[in-house]
């Protein structure tokens, strides 16, 4: 079961200071954006989730100290100050997407879980993970004992019942802002005992699937492990994560696409090579990501590819299934099936030679790929997203899909609540 409760949340005691304080997960920040979030304001959350390592420091541990001092100083000077109350938070965004005319709204349940070893099958990953950025991100929590970003877990709802529920607690105001990407971030907070207990009852049983944040959720359960033994629960025990029913209407899954800095083979060939397994044509860069979402569905997979000059190419798959025996390996017929399996495993490794991550970028942004390949790149791959499903299922049957599969939109801002173990 699903160990969930309130807190009392760390947040900015000055809402008038939001937007100059709030900014992007970590992970999702080039070092340019970080550095002008940090002159921005010197109490933007950066400054915690990503301290700067300076020249004359001794060691490269230094900066997470820096981080940790930080925070104790802008407690001291009133900055920032945990609630009284023992709360959850409810979270709103309301944004646009692609595709959609009206605005969608998806809403969140910001509170406390347990942590859990996956093989417990509570929390359950779909993605697999890089080494490096979780001992990045163990070092910051060891410093600082506290999670200052709030990771996105998914729960089954069929009825939507736990999510009317969420939507119709009773909350009282938190913080509101709108942030330069034009999502409206609302947070509530739910801090009345019998409306807080029957949140986390109805939440009790769910299984939890991770959307965004397998990183720092595994650096949790490190950070947890490394305590060892103790009678009852610790703070050590939790996290902070934000809770999405899978019934929610706004919950968007957008494409991660792909960038090749150095294509394998001339691009004029590229025709040829793909035609072994793929049906090709050639599409102007600028109308590559409108065709292959108007081809998306379950009997078909489409690729958009980016090609310097303006002329690219959209590959297409007529019969999905044929990739369980294309693609190498044990997995599910499901797994071998992903857009994103049949692009790494069948056009990049078998098709083009390309093995590892090495050279590949990633990006969120259909423009940004195509500006990357008018920049130099060799190509940019396109491709539609999988769906809330497909994660689930892969999940349930003990799986991951490759890293960057997924991108849960919009990301959950960080700096409008945060928690500190001190405050257990």
């Amino acid at each position: 079961m699903a160990v969930i409760r309130p807190f009392h949340g760390l947040r900015y005691c000055d809402p008038a200071s939001l937007p100059n304080r709030v900014a992007p997960p970590y992970d999702v920040l080039s070092s340019e954006e970080r550095n002008a979030l940090a002159a921005r304001d010197a109490h933007n959350v950066v400054h915690l989730t990503l301290p700067e390592a300076k020249s004359d420091d001794r060691s490269k541990y230094v900066k997470y100290a820096r981080s940790a001092a930080a925070l104790s100083e802008w407690r001291r000077e009133g900055v920032v100050a945990p609630d009284a109350k023992e709360t959850f938070y409810r979270y709103i965004q309301t944004f646009s997407i692609p595709g959609v005319s009206h605005p969608v709204t998806r809403t969140a349940l910001i509170a406390l879980i347990k942590t859990e070893p996956y093989e417990k099958g509570v929390v359950l990953p779909h993605e697999q993970t890089f080494p490096k950025h979780k001992e990045d991100r163990l070092r910051l929590l060891e410093a600082t004992r506290a999670h200052l970003e709030c990771i996105f877990g998914l729960f089954e709802d069929p009825n939507r019942a736990i999510f009317d529920a969420i939507a119709g607690a009773q909350g009282s105001p938190g913080s509101a802002l709108v942030t330069e990407d034009g999502v409206e971030h609302r947070l509530e907070r739910i801090e009345d005992p019998e409306a807080t207990q029957d949140l986390a009852a109805r939440l009790a049983p769910s299984k939890v699937w991770i959307a965004d944040g397998h990183h720092r959720y595994e650096t949790a359960c490190t950070f947890r492990a490394e305590l060892g033994e103790r009678e009852g629960l610790v703070p050590e025990d939790f996290m902070m994560m934000a809770l999405s029913s899978m019934s929610d209407p706004g919950l968007a899954l957008l494409p991660t696409h792909r960038v090749l800095q150095k294509l394998p083979v001339p691009a004029g060939h590229l025709d040829d090579v793909l035609q072994r397994r793929f049906n090709v044509r050639k599409v102007a860069n600028s109308q590559l990501m409108e065709t292959i979402t108007r081809l998306r569905s379950d009997e078909a997979r489409a690729f958009g590819i980016a090609l310097p000059g303006g002329q690219g190419l959209v590959a297409t798959m007529e019969e999905p299934r044929d990739a369980i025996e294309w693609v190498e390996g044990e997995a599910s017929d499901l797994l071998k099936m992903l857009d994103v399996t049949i692009l790494h495993s069948v056009i990049f490794e078998q098709l083009l030679g390309v093995r590892g991550l090495d050279g590949i970028g990633y990006t969120r942004d259909a423009d940004e790929a195509l500006s990357a390949v008018e920049e130099g790149a060799g190509a940019a791959f396109l491709m539609n997203p999988p769906s809330v499903d497909d994660m689930r299922l892969i999940a349930l049957g003990g799986e991951k899909m490759p890293q960057k599969s997924t991108f849960y939109y919009p990301k959950i801002l960080s700096g409008l609540v945060m928690w500190s173990l001190n405050d257990f």
